[in-house]
């Protein structure tokens, strides 16, 4: 009888001692459930490792030095990656381009959170004649085709902007004009998310209670209702990293995209469908760089969007 008490006690105290999980926790152990996911975490951290720590060994000045003597050479103990057209290190100018590639699209994410948030949360808090207008706005740059926007202004204005520096490094003025429209073109999903996650929160208990207590509608919608929405926002700021680096890259490889001095993963690629068969390891190299962020960010993605499923959270 006493030995029973004993564990019945020990067992109340364990229970009582288990404290429950946060949101955040959940997500995390749902998280680190998702096996593709972690690959993708593991992925992720090895590029980003790669292309900043690899630039502690080589300097800029010898990933952008050419010489002719040794152009389209292949893999070697010198040059691991090979030589380019005019016989600059590949696997240097991976590096520093893969930087540039990743700030590029993390930049122009962050223009289209912002952008996106605020249509969002605006039309979906307000409704009425001011929904209508957003979205019938957002609706219409959805009928433009991104990419041929992109292509079109890229041509017409990455050359009014002179190259500038920026900690001791030259880069192209079509650097911001490629994160500026890719930016302003990437957020009218997300303002259609954020917009259908208001409208089903404005109206919850909490949301009437801080009305009536004379909280300023500014306040409401940036501290009581984004913070609920934040889980897809999330997913499509991740997703959007990997759209964002494909469509640097598609308008690099046409020329039209981020000049030189400055290296991009997809510049790298834009002489490569010459040297196809003579030189493969032009585009081998910066073309398996760009497929495995994108796989990893997709990876991660998919992670999120299980892990944050409010249907699931509680699992």
């Amino acid at each position: 009888m006493a030995t029973s008490a004993t564990v019945s006690s020990f067992t109340t105290t364990k229970i009582i001692e288990k404290q429950p999980e946060s949101p955040l926790q959940m997500a995390w152990r749902r998280l680190r459930r998702h096996k593709m996911a972690m690959f993708g975490l593991a992925l992720l951290f090895a590029l980003v490792l790669y292309v900043t720590v690899g630039t502690l060994v080589f300097s800029e000045d010898f990933a952008n030095y050419n010489d002719v003597t040794i152009k389209l050479r292949g893999p070697s103990a010198e040059h691991p990656f090979g030589t380019d057209a005019i016989g600059r290190d590949i696997l240097a100018r991976t590096m520093y381009g893969g930087q540039i590639s990743i700030i590029v699209a993390l930049l122009a994410v962050t223009i289209s959170l912002i952008v996106g948030v605020l249509v969002g949360a605006f039309a979906g808090y307000y409704g009425g004649i001011v929904d209508s207008s957003l979205m019938r706005f957002t609706e219409a740059m959805l009928n433009i085709p991104q990419l041929l926007l992109l292509i079109f202004c890229a041509k017409f204005l990455s050359d009014k902007i002179n190259n500038f520096e920026l900690i001791g490094r030259e880069f192209s003025g079509s650097l911001i004009v490629i994160i500026l429209i890719i930016g302003f073109t990437s957020w009218m999903y997300l303002a259609r998310i954020v917009r259908s996650s208001f409208l089903s929160l404005k109206n919850n208990e909490y949301i009437t209670a801080a009305r009536a207590i004379g909280v300023k509608n500014r306040q409401i919608i940036f501290r009581h209702i984004l913070p609920n929405a934040l889980a897809p926002i999330i997913v499509a700021a991740t997703l959007g990293i990997a759209n964002a680096i494909l469509l640097e890259a598609y308008v690099s490889f046409l020329g039209l995209g981020v000049r030189q001095p400055t290296a991009t993963w997809g510049n790298m690629l834009e002489d490569a469908n010459r040297y196809l068969a003579t030189a493969p390891q032009i585009w081998i190299f910066p073309g398996l760089l760009i497929l495995l962020t994108v796989l990893a960010i997709n990876f991660i993605g998919d992670g999120l969007r299980d892990a944050l499923d409010p249907r699931t959270l509680t699992e």
